[in-house]
């Protein structure tokens, strides 16, 4: 087990391309961080050169009391967990396992007293003499796991292991690795593009973007207070409801409309009247209103039933709003007994559960 330590690493390639833009990060002894982001934002670029894969272009890495820069993946005590499992067709468990043992010359029986307690550890006691072929797709990812397990590294990185994996499965194996790396104490890095994965295993998070960390945090701290519309709209299912809004001459509303006007949040009430910004509001956060003064009038365009939830897309006035549903505000609404579709009602938000972002910038306020 040890720190992993990143300082200013930047990662620019032949043609000019900078796909990572300078990122600190310190990831303490024993911590599972989690590198999220969409495509292309640079989270396995990150990841690769961790192990080695990529070159660093610029800055440290630095693995225990060892930067890393110039040593071969091979020689930076670290192990891999790879989406496609990279499992060898014609050997069985116990030889996949085993096999980067053998190579570096361990004993036979230090070999089998770590395959066996790895075995033990991810319950592929009774599975050790099949081939691959005869695994379903969460035993072969737990052997995967175990070729890892097996050589006691001081950090796991992980990319998107569960990527193949159907969405139950997928459920019951990212449970199994957050209790296995608590039980092995050991320093875990992991990439993924699902944040409902980040959100559920993360010790901290890393939302990326273009190259970028945008906001470090654990995960409830990103969700209660993202630090920019990006942020704010890809940490959280459903998304995060963004409007375009006025700060009104008296400092404490807010003009989303002709006829909407939402309360200024008290951190949001030095921000000069005026100033156009956007408003961001979780859907959970909308709630039923008999106010019509300061209310959004929200038209049910369609309804979701989720069993104990109820998710509701509409429109708000003239609001131009952007979300997860296609330009529609969305609404988190308890329990399935719902206003029908085409049904206007009035909504209201809490002042202390809105966000504040820069119109221009998207940043926070």
């Amino acid at each position: 087990m040890a720190e992993l330590r990143i300082s200013g690493v930047e990662k620019v390639y032949p043609n000019g391309f900078k796909a990572i833009h300078g990122i600190d990060l310190d990831v303490p002894d024993g911590e599972f961080i989690v590198l999220v982001g969409p495509s292309g934002c640079g989270k396995s670029t990150l990841l690769r050169m961790i192990a080695g894969l990529e070159t660093v272009s610029s800055g440290t890495i630095q693995i225990g009391d060892r930067v890393v820069n110039e040593l071969e993946p091979a020689d930076r005590d670290i192990a891999m967990v790879f989406q496609n499992y990279a499992l060898y067709p014609h050997m069985s468990v116990y030889q996949n396992m085993s096999y980067g043992l053998r190579n570096r010359g361990y004993p036979k029986d230090a070999i089998e007293e770590r395959v066996q307690k790895a075995a033990g550890i991810l319950q592929l006691d009774g599975l050790l003499d099949r081939r691959p072929r005869q695994l379903s797709g969460g035993q072969r990812q737990r052997v995967a796991m175990g070729r890892a397990i097996v050589r006691e590294p001081s950090a796991f990185l992980f990319d998107e292991p569960l990527s193949n994996l159907d969405a139950k499965l997928r459920v019951q194996m990212r449970v199994e690795i957050k209790q296995l790396q608590r039980r092995l104490g050991t320093t875990s890095v992991y990439v993924t593009h699902d944040q409902i994965e980040a959100m559920t295993m993360a010790d901290r998070l890393v939302v990326m973007n273009a190259g970028v960390a945008e906001q470090v945090g654990t995960p409830i701290e990103l969700y209660e207070r993202p630090s920019s519309v990006f942020v704010g709209g890809f940490i959280g299912s459903p998304s995060m409801n963004f409007m375009p809004a006025t700060v009104e001459p008296d400092g404490r509303h807010l003009r989303l409309s002709d006829e909407a006007r939402l309360a200024l949040p008290v951190e949001g009430r030095r921000v000069e009247p005026g100033r156009p910004v956007t408003v961001g509001v979780r859907p959970e956060h909308l709630t039923l209103s008999a106010d019509a003064d300061s209310a959004l009038a929200f038209k049910i365009v369609l309804i979701e039933h989720l069993g104990a939830d109820t998710l509701l897309y509409g429109s708000a006035s003239s609001v131009e709003a952007t979300g997860e549903g296609g330009g529609l505000l969305t609404v988190r609404w308890s329990g399935h007994h719902t206003p029908p579709a085409g049904e206007v009602i009035r909504l209201a938000a809490d002042p202390a559960h809105l966000h504040l972002f820069d119109a221009a910038t998207g940043r926070r306020i």
